[in-house]
């Protein structure tokens, strides 16, 4: 799966699990993705692991509760990254007139 030039490839897709290697990135954007699917009422656990620094892809599995969907969570979770980067973009924008 290719969304705005970042490559996932799902490993596991379960009901409540699912599991994906995230090409091409690093702690930086899985570190906040997992903040902020820790933060979703409906996420039991995020998780992420790198095998290798320099060569390793990160592997990072969600669990959700009950009967929520974890792609649902993680879609959620990317938007709020994407408005926050949004925001981000252009206070530094305003700074910088």
């Amino acid at each position: 799966m290719l969304v705005d030039n970042m490559e996932i490839e799902i490993i596991k897709d379960k009901t409540l699990e699912l599991e994906m290697i995230i090409h091409g990135e690093n702690h930086s954007m899985c570190n906040v993705l997992r903040k902020y699917l820790m933060e979703d009422s409906d996420v039991e656990y995020a998780v992420y692991g790198i095998d290798h620094p320099l060569t390793g892809e990160p592997i990072m599995t969600i669990k959700t509760k009950r009967t929520k969907r974890p792609k649902n969570s993680l879609l959620k979770a990317a938007n709020r990254l994407k408005d926050e980067v949004a925001e981000f973009k252009s206070l530094v924008e305003e700074t910088m007139d």
